[in-house]
């Protein structure tokens, strides 16, 4: 089956994003499947794309890397809450040196990761994103250890409590991709 903007606007389905990731591992072409459909107008046809291409493995994606920036400015500007999820959630797969650190995107994660009306998805991941991103400099991890035990988190789902927690003890650095190179000692 072809992949098209129609089809690509009624998947709304676990299954419907493998096949759709299936297709796009058939062909091998997952930068031009993402840069023709994550970044449409139809927040249909860019939810399923992302959703599909969520479903690839961290070697496939590392296609995405050279669009690294737009995957940012998605998800910073984007106002459907699904497409922000799953380009975070791409993000989070990819590389990122600490010269790709930007401060708006840091400043963007935490905001959303402290916002107790956003979703936990996005919540936790820009929790997670922010881990990595102030991993490159000991004050900013001192900032993100401040803010994080200021949570009131009594307001927060258990997922964004888990992964609070696992940054606070530690434990996060075994579960995520770190942005930092080597040299730099997780606490």
């Amino acid at each position: 089956m072809v992949i098209t903007e129609d089809r690509l606007k009624q998947t709304f389905s676990e299954g419907g994003a493998q096949e759709i990731y299936q297709e796009v591992k058939a062909i091998g072409d997952f930068l031009g499947f993402a840069r023709q459909y994550a970044f449409g107008e139809d927040y249909r046809v860019a939810r399923s794309a992302l959703w599909g291409l969520t479903k690839a493995s961290t070697e496939e994606l590392s296609q995405l890397q050279v669009i690294l920036n737009e995957l940012i400015e998605q998800a910073m500007t984007t106002d459907n809450s699904s497409v922000r999820r799953l380009t975070l959630n791409i993000i989070e797969q990819l590389d990122m040196k600490e010269e790709d650190l930007r401060t708006d995107f840091l400043d963007f994660c935490f905001e959303h990761m402290m916002d107790v009306e956003e979703f936990p998805g996005i919540q936790s991941v820009c929790m997670k994103l922010a881990f990595r991103m102030c991993k490159f400099y000991p004050e900013l991890m001192d900032e993100l250890e401040r803010t994080l035990e200021a949570m009131e988190t009594d307001y927060y789902k258990p997922a964004v409590k888990c992964v609070r927690n696992r940054i606070l003890n530690g434990k996060l650095k075994a579960t995520i991709r770190t942005f930092a190179p080597s040299n730099i000692k997780v606490k």
